[in-house]
Order: structure tokens, then sequence, then C-alpha cells
């Protein structure tokens, strides 16, 4: 049994291929990616990172590499740790390698749907909900 592994994953709210269920975001994160994708690097970064730097290192690697998926996999990662939702690294890395565009509506949706104005950013959500729904999660084993 692996300590470091949650115990219980949750399902994700929308599935992998549910991205023709909301048309909107599925045209942003197939004709504009780095709009979807620097959404939510903001708001699974904590406002760390702004929307705009996340989408325009997001088109950099696109057009250095062709593979903005290199990039986006962590993320979702990232997220799915965040939530403690069902999957994996290497899972995470393929999804995203073979329809970027239905990876990126479905962690959008995911998002929305826990609460977030994905169109406000980190910190306006933060100032709306006062905090409340964004509250830190303490690891098992952290004290004060």
């Amino acid at each position: 049994m692996n300590p470091s592994k949650p115990q219980h994953e949750a399902p994700w709210s929308v599935g992998f291929c549910d991205c023709f269920s909301d048309m909107k975001t599925c045209c942003i994160s197939c004709w504009c990616p780095c709009i979807t994708f620097g959404q939510i690097a903001e708001i699974v970064d904590k406002g760390s990172t702004s929307c705009g730097t996340s989408g325009a290192l997001y088109t950099l690697i696109m057009f250095i590499t062709g593979f903005p998926c290199l990039y986006s996999c962590f993320y979702r990662s990232k997220l799915r740790e965040q939530y403690k939702l069902k999957g994996g690294g290497c899972g995470d890395c393929l999804l995203h390698c073979c329809c970027e565009t239905c990876a990126l509506t479905q962690e959008y949706r995911e998002l929305r749907n826990r609460g977030f104005d994905m169109s406000i950013g980190w910190h306006a959500n933060v100032e709306k909900n006062q905090g409340l729904a964004m509250a830190p999660v303490v690891e098992k084993g952290m004290s004060k």
C-alpha cells in the first residue's frame, strides 16, 4: 500500500468525452487553448501565476515544440492532486497528448462545477467567496 496515494479518489464531475455538452468551452479550447489553459492554471496555482502569463507560456511552448501538452498535463496532475480525483501521471499526459481539447474542457468544467467563476480569476473568486471555498486543506500529519 502506497501511503502517499489517496485511498479514496473521487470521480471527475464530468466525463473526458463530454466536451461537446459545453460547446462554448469546447470551441475556445479547440481554437484558442491558451485561453482555457491560462484560466485553469491561474485557479490551480491559486493566483501565484496569472492567466495571461500561463497562456503566453503555453503558446510559446506550442510554437517552439508543437506539443503544448508537455506543459498542460502537469496542471492536470496538480488539479487531480488538489481535489483527490481519479487518475495518474501517465494517464494525464496521455489524455493531453491524445486530445488536448477534451482534457482542457474537462478540467475547466471540473473547476467551474466546484464553484469557480473561471472568467474572473483566482483573486476575484476568493473575494467573491470571502475565502471560504478556497481555504487551504491541511494535509494529514501537519500541525500548527
